[in-house]
């Protein structure tokens, strides 16, 4: 069966799918996209991602395409025609097709993309198993906070990781901080059992799965701080995590090659990982 992608209004066979090669998003990258996990049918942290979005599109000052109301109903129809009970959805709103310009158009006809795919339903033991990630110099602009489609310095830090065997690559900056990894947030339970992730300003991007995990982190009375924290007390952790839409809690094992603790999946990645899981399940639980 062939999938079916929403663009500018219309549903279109995903093969067919296309956009006019003056849309900004493909000539500057000046767009921004939302990824929405899809479980047992339903969508995961909806209401998240759209208030991230609606802060994305304000920063860029990128004119919502439809009413905001609209667009649930879009994505579930795209969800629907495609057949998707456990996957993603990936939403792209770009300021539109203009004469390239540096400057803004006169118009705000932004424009819409929307697709969907199928993944492996979550499974725990699946994604509990530890990986490894590798540290990078941090290259990307200041905005990180904005979820821009221009992902380059992102991409050309997967690759690293990819090229190392690595799952991940944390960015890391001057001050010898991590930031953030390539498509995921940073997190340790450092020496003294405190859970660390880095605060959420401009030098990351405010991951929809790092909120839901700090407020399971808060339901569980557990100890943590945002704070962020240096390659050698990552190396030195307890245990090290990442988080994201696709990864879940995705415990790491080793940083740069170095084992952390006793090279095993920690505890309490396995814990917030488990309560992600049933957080999934509460919210698709109604899905049809």
């Amino acid at each position: 069966m062939s999938r079916i992608a929403y663009v500018n209004g219309r549903y279109v066979p995903h093969r067919s799918a296309a956009v006019h090669i003056d849309d900004r998003g493909y000539q500057f990258s000046d767009g921004v996209y939302e990824v929405i996990a899809v479980h047992n049918g339903g969508l995961v942290d909806e209401q998240g991602h759209m208030v991230r979005l609606e802060r994305s599109l304000n920063e860029l000052e990128i004119a919502w395409p439809i009413y905001p109301s609209a667009l649930g109903g879009i994505i579930r129809q795209v969800v629907r025609r495609n057949h998707v009970r456990d996957g993603i959805v990936y939403l792209q709103i770009t300021r539109g097709v203009a004469p390239r310009n540096h400057a803004f158009p006169d118009h705000s006809d932004s424009a819409l993309v929307i697709t969907a795919r199928r993944g492996t339903p979550f499974n725990a033991d699946q994604a509990r198993r530890g990986v490894e990630v590798i540290t990078i110099p941090e290259i990307r602009w200041k905005r990180r906070d904005i979820k821009t489609i221009s992902l380059l310095g992102n991409c050309l830090g997967k690759e690293q990781a990819v090229r190392a065997g690595a799952y991940e690559a944390w960015f890391v900056g001057d001050d010898g901080l991590v930031t953030e990894g390539t498509s995921s947030n940073a997190w340790i339970v450092d020496s003294a059992g405190v859970l660390r992730t880095r605060h959420a300003n401009t030098d990351i991007l405010n991951g929809i799965t790092r909120i839901s995990v700090l407020q399971i982190a808060r339901d569980l009375g557990l100890k943590f701080i945002e704070e962020p924290f240096s390659v050698a007390e990552a190396k030195a952790a307890r245990e090290a995590f990442v988080t994201s839409t696709t990864s879940f809690v995705k415990p790491v094992v080793k940083i740069d090659g170095e084992v952390i603790a006793d090279g095993k999946p920690g505890q309490l990645a396995a814990r917030l990982l488990a309560e992600y899981g049933h957080h999934m399940n509460r919210q698709t639980a109604d899905a049809k």
